[in-house]
């Protein structure tokens, strides 16, 4: 008897599954659509390290030497190549997008990250990159921090779709949700269709890669003197992004659950939905699978790289949804304060060396589009 794939479980749980990927190849050998076939995949995310890699491959050189002018700077280059790619991407997931009334079916392109800390060009080159997509199913991406988070708002009561990006806990997710909320209700106000779509992507397995040598899986720590806690708690290996995911799946619930939430539904708004990001396994010791199958949950969507996707659809167990009041979440986490983790301090260090390595990144990626030029002689 044939079993079904774990991925399309997942799919028919009400979990949407996103490709984190996006290549040029893999369009035009039908790998995405491959995906969507037979993977459940319904939307795509990318990033500039993913175009970085597939510019390196050397598969867009006859592409640049194209586009290329004396006068293109690197960086409206690699705009003309990705919302290329994108527009190819988006139409493959169009019919999904339709399908599900604008719920699903998106894919995203991000803003330049040295925009991070800047509000107004950041809502500018939103605006200018929606319009030069020219797709209804392109979310601009947009990071969580105080900057980013006012342009989100900005962007989303101009009508924008937006992914507000680099999020990494709890209060984080709420703060983008009330961005989101703000922008809402603006165009509720002023009469317009509140119906614009966004996600809100939390990175997870950075938090268990920050705390790898705080936490033993060999030695479990003891309760502190004093604590009320009758037994030692278990081993910490790897459950800070699974305890973190909890605390903000809670919150996603609440929101959706709360009093503005439910009074924009009237106006016929569109609840902002829950993204994880970062969802590869970088311990090589754990399941290749530890954050899909502990993130599984309706109305939430799981964005993964081709071997996390691939490894998943051919190994992966679909267990039960996340609890929606957190289940152990706190005392999880009362576990890592304990062992010293400040949860709220490391989730804006993890922002901030996030945000820095999107800048590091998206300069590696000038870069190579500086020298594949070079080489090119173009």
């Amino acid at each position: 008897m044939m079993t079904t794939a774990a991925t399309r479980q997942l799919h028919e749980r009400g979990q949407s599954l996103w490709l984190d990927n996006i290549t040029r190849q893999m369009l035009d050998t039908g790998q995405i659509q491959h995906y969507i076939n037979e993977y459940s995949i319904t939307g795509l995310t990318s990033n500039p390290s993913i175009f970085d890699k597939a510019i390196e491959s050397g598969y867009y050189d006859d592409a640049i030497r194209a586009a290329a002018t004396p006068t293109r700077t690197h960086e409206d280059l690699f705009f003309e190549l990705a919302i290329e790619d994108l527009r190819r991407a988006a139409d493959l997931f169009l019919p999904i997008h339709e399908r599900t009334d604008r719920v699903d079916g998106w894919v995203s392109l991000e803003v330049s990250p040295l925009l991070a800390y800047d509000t107004d060009a950041t809502i500018q080159a939103a605006k200018t990159l929606h319009a030069r997509a020219g797709r209804p199913n392109l979310l601009i991406k947009i990071p969580g921090t105080k900057e980013g988070l006012r342009a989100v708002t900005e962007c989303v009561a101009a009508g924008i779709p937006v992914n507000v990006t680099l999020l990494f806990s709890a209060d984080h997710y709420r703060a983008a949700a009330s961005a989101y909320v703000d922008g809402v209700e603006r165009r509720v106000e002023q009469g317009r269709d509140p119906a614009v779509g966004s996600v809100a992507s939390v990175f997870m397995s950075r938090w268990d890669v920050a705390v790898a040598d705080q936490v033993s899986a060999q030695s479990p720590l003891q309760p502190q003197a004093g604590s009320a806690r009758l037994s030692p708690p278990p081993s910490l290996k790897d459950q800070l992004g699974l305890a973190v995911g909890l605390d903000t799946y809670r919150a996603y619930r609440r929101f959706l659950d709360s009093d503005a939430m439910q009074r924009l539904d009237n106006y016929g708004a569109r609840p902002q939905r829950l993204l994880w990001a970062s969802t590869r396994t970088k311990d090589p010791a754990a399941s290749d699978t530890l954050y899909v199958h502990g993130l599984a949950a309706p109305f939430t969507i799981d964005t993964m790289p081709d071997t996390t996707l691939e490894a998943f659809h051919d190994h992966g167990k679909v267990g039960e949804p996340m609890p929606a009041d957190g289940g152990a979440c706190d005392v999880m986490l009362s576990h890592f304060a304990d062992a010293g983790v400040d949860v709220v301090a490391l989730a804006e260090r993890l922002q901030r060396e996030g945000a820095q390595g999107f800048v590091a990144s998206w300069n590696d990626l000038l870069a190579r589009i500086s020298a594949q030029r070079a080489a090119l002689s173009c």
